[in-house]
């Protein structure tokens, strides 16, 4: 392995304290939305009835960073319709749009036939200022602190199912010109009886109707238009699949892909190994209206480069990236499980947005798997110590050489880990695995006989760790059951009793162990005295109380 050339990041620079990871919107917005824009692109009026109609009291709005500034605005505007109060917007939606005007005259009928009884109770709005982890994911963290009842997601999503609130996706449709699209199609293909699915992103997916009756006229058959569900495990993440395809058959390798907007890179890698092709139409370069082919064969291949990496790794740490997605706790269960039944060791680690400074202050962790949702779980940057892989990729990294075998599918959703075949797989694994330990009897001799192991790319010899055992009995006197005693340089470490592998490193090999850990303290023999034990500053940060006397500052 190739030696880092620069230490690695150890503080996060200011400038990122709060950086995002999720995808910008690739249209660029006016300065200032009307108000019959604001009303239309945030759907106030359906927004307003399913609040109505669940009776939701407490409703949390939760916007991307570059919708922020449209959020008092938005905030308003529900206050009012859920108040039944309307205002009339007036004008037009500007160039790029035919459907607007009727769009908005739909609009404003609506909000005026709301009424409001008088016995019902007032609805409270929250605008949620930031996110705890990406603006893909339904933050139910930030809403459980003003106990919503419902959250309003904004913008484009990974539709990740929940853990305990619903939601209210509003996707801000933007506006898209057809006429390039179609060109831009025509160009691509020629052959008008190809297999063709049309997808787009959520932020699009309003125009695909209007795209693919569009093409059906020009005299395309065989074309395949997608509407959003949310399914991250379907063969088409988050979208429905032809007829042929939802029986679970590999038909779906028949189709090519005319994807508009440029996807998220799991996305991407996901789509690769289903499709035959894909061809992406960018939205930022209206003007040049051309798609472009995705290639994701260098990106694979620097995955499978970091899952062998990982191949020999004693230590692994799992950082838990969210805490919304639903059955996350049992996927890090099972992949504790796996990373158990393969002879190493795991920690589990709680983090909001993952960066290189949080995960370079454990330099025992040989590598790191993300539970996530399936669009933030693939963190590709140069910048991170230690590899960072995906619970699809992990399952591929510890199995033995000889069965690893990797077709090029690569998978973003680990919702389909908790199926019923892989669940009954790992059973077996497990059964295997505790029958030959009781077969072998004793841990310790089994790990002192086996033979050693080389890493074939470093050549460097393979360390792993032992399980815990109990530490061997000691005779102690009865009198010195309460005293201090100094341990000798040969006792190993222990943690309840048994021996442990990570107490023991801490103990010879860590040269900070925390604060004050640089002077030594004599307490039964000759030497410095340590520093007696003062009361300190209590209370909350408006007036703290300092010592037993109950002075303010």
């Amino acid at each position: 392995m190739v030696g880092l050339e620069a230490p690695p990041v150890l503080s996060t620079r200011e400038s990122h304290i709060f950086e995002d990871p999720t995808l910008p919107l690739t249209m660029p917005r006016p300065a200032r939305l009307s108000e019959e824009q604001l009303f239309v692109i945030y759907e106030i009026e359906r927004t307003v009835k399913v609040i109505r109609q669940e009776r939701w009291r407490r409703i949390a709005l939760q916007f991307p960073d570059d919708m922020l500034a449209d959020a008092p605005r938005v905030f308003e505007a529900l206050s009012r319709g859920l108040k039944g109060i309307t205002k009339t917007a007036r004008g037009t939606l500007g160039s790029g749009h035919s459907h607007e005007g009727e769009d908005a005259e739909v609009l404003q009928s609506g909000l005026e036939k709301f009424e409001v009884s008088e016995d019902v109770a007032e609805e409270r709005l929250y605008i949620l200022a930031d996110t705890s982890y990406g603006a893909c994911c339904v933050d139910e963290i930030a809403a459980e602190h003003v106990d919503a009842d419902v959250i309003v997601h904004y913008g484009r999503a990974c539709l990740s199912p929940t853990a305990r609130l619903p939601v209210i996706h509003v996707f801000t449709n933007q506006p898209l010109p057809l006429k390039p699209i179609l060109q831009a199609f025509k160009e691509t293909y020629s052959d008008r009886d190809e297999k063709i699915i049309l997808m787009a992103d959520v932020i699009y997916s309003n125009h695909v109707p209007q795209i693919y009756k569009a093409l059906k006229d020009l005299g395309y058959k065989h074309i395949y238009a997608t509407f959003v569900v949310h399914d991250p495990s379907s063969p088409l993440p988050n979208r429905t699949v032809p007829v042929e395809v939802a029986d679970g058959s590999k038909a779906l390798g028949d189709y090519q892909l005319f994807h508009i907007s440029e996807p998220p890179r799991s996305l991407l890698l996901t789509l690769s190994s289903r499709v035959s092709t894909i061809h992406i139409y960018p939205t930022t370069c209206a003007s040049s209206p051309t798609t472009l082919p995705a290639s994701t064969t260098l990106a694979l291949r620097r995955r499978y480069a970091l899952l062998i990496s990982l191949s020999t790794v004693p230590i692994f740490g799992i950082l838990i990236n969210t805490l919304s997605v639903k059955n996350y706790l049992h996927v890090v269960e099972h992949v504790k499980a796996q990373i158990a039944a393969a002879g190493k060791k795991s920690y589990t680690f709680v983090v909001g947005k993952v960066n290189a400074a949080k995960v370079a202050n454990f330099s025992e962790v040989g590598g790191w798997v993300v539970i996530g949702c399936w669009e933030s779980s693939l963190v590709e940057s140069k910048d991170f110590w230690k590899p960072i892989v995906t619970p699809f990729e992990l399952g591929l990294a510890l199995r033995g050489d000889k069965e690893r075998v990797w077709s090029g599918e690569w998978r973003a959703d680990w919702q389909d880990m908790l199926e019923g075949k892989i669940r009954a797989l790992d059973e077996v694994e497990h059964a295997d695995v505790d029958e030959t330990a009781a077969d072998d009897g004793d841990l310790g001799s089994e790990c002192e006989s086996a033979p050693p192991e080389f890493d074939l790319r470093t050549g460097r010899y393979v360390s792993h760790t032992r399980p815990m055992q109990p530490a061997p009995a000691k005779t102690v006197r009865s009198d010195a059951a309460t005293a201090l005693i100094k341990r000798t340089n040969g006792d190993l470490a222990t943690v309840g009793g048994r021996v442990s592998p990570a107490a023991e490193f801490l103990k010879s090999q860590r040269t900070w162990r925390g604060l004050g850990s640089d002077s030594e303290i004599a307490y039964e023999e000759g030497g410095r005295n340590g520093a007696p034990v003062e009361q300190g500053r209590s209370g909350i940060a408006k007036g703290y109380t300092v010592g037993a006397e109950g002075v303010r500052t």
